[in-house]
Order: C-alpha cells, then sequence, then structure tokens
C-alpha cells in the first residue's frame, strides 16, 4: 500500500469514528487494514475510555431545545462535560440536539430508559452508545442532566 493510500484510510477511518490520528494508524495496523476490523477496535477502545472517565465531575454544558414543526411537543435537555471548551464545540452542541430529537420522537419515562433505547437514525446504537462514542472522541466525562419533553 503506498504511503497516500494509507493516509486517505487512516483519514476515512477518522471521519468515522472520531478517533485520532494515533489510534486509528494502531487500529488498522492490529486490524492488519481491515477498515472494519479497525472501527470495531476503535470502539471497544472508546467504550473502555468512557468507563475510565465516568466518575469525573461534570460542572460544564449545553442546555439544547427542540420544537416540533407542529409546535405541540418541546424538549430541553441538559448535557454536561469537563469543560467549557467541549460545551462550546459544534459536534457536542449536536449530540445535544439529537438527544432532544430522540426524546421527542420516543418519549421516555427517565434518563434509564433514554440510555437504552435504540437511537432513532441508527438502531444499531442505543443514546448510551451515542454518549459513549462522544466521551472517546472529546476526551472527557459526559453525562445527561436534566431533560422535560412537553407534549399540548
Amino acid at each position: 500500500m503506498k504511503n497516500n493510500d494509507s493516509v486517505k484510510i487512516v483519514k476515512k477511518l477518522r471521519e468515522e469514528t472520531g478517533g485520532g490520528v494515533m489510534e486509528c494508524k494502531k487500529a488498522l495496523e492490529e486490524a492488519k487494514g481491515d477498515i472494519e476490523k479497525a472501527k470495531e477496535i476503535i470502539k471497544k477502545k472508546g467504550i473502555i475510555k468512557a468507563e475510565e472517565k465516568k466518575d469525573r465531575e461534570t460542572k460544564q454544558g449545553w442546555a439544547a431545545t427542540y420544537t416540533h414543526v407542529t409546535g405541540r411537543v418541546g424538549v430541553v435537555v441538559e448535557l454536561l462535560c469537563e469543560t467549557d471548551f467541549v460545551s462550546r464545540n459544534a459536534d457536542f452542541q449536536a449530540l445535544a440536539k439529537e438527544i432532544c430529537l430522540q426524546i421527542a420522537a420516543m418519549n421516555p419515562k427517565n434518563e434509564k430508559a433514554l440510555l437504552k433505547q435504540e437511537y432513532i437514525r441508527d438502531p444499531s446504537k442505543t443514546i448510551g452508545d451515542l454518549i459513549k462514542e462522544s466521551i472517546a472522541k472529546f476526551g472527557e466525562n459526559i453525562r445527561l442532566g436534566e431533560f422535560k419533553r412537553i407534549e399540548i
């Protein structure tokens, strides 16, 4: 494989997983160039990283809102993280918005139920998985704070 090709593969893997350059390179080496195996390796390492960070304080975050086009359903979500640097990140804010959409569509009874729900955009993942992937991506603890769904 040419060096230019390997750079393209690492770039593609980073875009699909959110992993760092070195993490993607190591995963590809471990997977002997198989991109699907490399994705699984990165996912497993991300879950381990998320578990290691779960006790860290989350004093920053983002309050996201969503109102359905009909105006009959509204959602407010508090998504917490460790630093304001992460809370201002567009990907972090997009995660908060996705959680709003999930709550609007699925009406979970509580946090525990929400975290176990299949993600509406990708049923192979739960909302808990989505948050764990973001923990691995940002390198700090992320947790769901309060949320409220209102329906008229």
